[in-house]
């Protein structure tokens, strides 16, 4: 039994999920609670229901552990994953283009979590109720971009971390390579996103069902040989799906390679939507503060190497580049 309690008079008609996750404390989000429930692990006076319903005083509450996570085969062959940084409470990972955060239909094997729980397999005691397969994440990227992920490694780490990335407190700041030549230096997009109104695998700035969403842009570097292209920082202050992908491409400077967003298809992604064979976007910088320490850490990823690649053959100086200021600029506030 993970807890047995009962509802004092400050707490009559209080949510379940609210009352279960404010006794718990900071190591079980309202989410985890939730799910908790829907499980069948709390009971109200010995019975089963739901979050939404009302509490009564002198309720009895009764949290039972959550099972432990079903022991996940983890291959001789999982992915490898480079560490940037890793203590008790978090690790920080630099996630390679093409590889999923965790498994999905259609994505079994070869995901984020599996290269994790090679190489941290305690994170396998963070079990949530449901079974569900998403230890210590709390963001995601799309299986085409690369570029840093924290990863919380124990109940309490997810539970800061998921506040901040809740109350937008992570800065985050990405480098894309887009078609097209940016005009303005400066690009404030303010434009709210949801599910495309037809193609359900899309997000658009047109959706019936928007919510709110803002990203800033800035150039880094204009290249006006064919095809013509630009670098841009993109740091956004809101985390929709797919949500810097969309807004580029509502401005007409879709990221290159971007079969989704961008038009062609996956056979012609080389020419003139760029030489690329996934979207050229990279999860550059991460700045959180720390779960246990609230000091602020900033990680970096380097850029990746078909970036490299793709701005050395065109001559530009990578080392020249204004990135590293204008990023410490953005994350010191100015």
């Amino acid at each position: 039994m993970l807890a047995d309690l009962k509802v004092a008079p400050d707490s009559e008609r209080m949510r379940l999920d609210v009352f279960v996750s404010s006794a718990l404390g900071p190591e079980y989000t309202r989410s985890q609670v939730a799910r908790m429930i829907k499980a069948g692990l709390v009971t109200v006076n010995g019975a089963p229901s739901r979050p939404s319903n009302a509490v009564h005083l002198g309720d009895s509450i009764a949290i039972a552990e959550p099972p432990p996570m079903e022991p996940r085969e983890v291959s001789q062959s999982a992915p490898s994953i480079d560490v940037i940084y890793a203590d008790d409470e978090l690790i920080v990972v630099n996630k390679p283009a093409e590889m999923t955060v965790h498994p999905s239909p259609g994505h079994h094997d070869g995901t984020l979590v599996d290269a994790l729980l090679a190489r941290f397999p305690e994170l396998a005691t963070m079990a949530e109720a449901g079974g569900v397969l998403r230890p210590g994440i709390v963001h995601r990227l799309d299986k085409e971009t690369s570029g840093v992920m924290v990863v919380a490694r124990t109940p309490f780490a997810k539970a800061a971390l998921s506040a901040q990335f809740k109350a937008r407190t992570v800065k985050k700041i990405y480098l894309a390579i887009v078609r097209g030549i940016v005009a303005r230096d400066r690009i404030t997009i303010e434009r709210p996103l949801g599910r495309h109104p037809t193609e359900r695998k899309k997000m658009s700035v047109h959706s019936h069902t928007p919510r709110d969403a803002v990203s800033n842009v800035v150039v880094v570097e204009r290249l006006r040989e064919s095809p013509e292209a630009s670098v841009v920082m993109v740091m956004p202050e809101t985390g929709r799906t797919h949500q810097i992908r969309v807004h580029l491409a509502s401005i007409g400077h879709p990221c290159l390679g971007d079969v989704l967003y961008g038009g062609g298809s996956k056979d012609h992604r080389v020419g003139e939507a760029g030489e690329f064979s996934r979207h050229a976007l990279h999860a550059m910088n991460l700045s959180i503060e720390h779960p246990r320490t609230h000091a602020r850490q900033i990680y970096f990823a380097p850029m990746p190497a078909d970036f490299v690649d793709f701005l050395v053959a065109r001559g530009v100086d990578i080392e020249q580049l204004r990135i590293a200021n204008l990023a410490k600029e953005h994350l010191s506030g100015r």
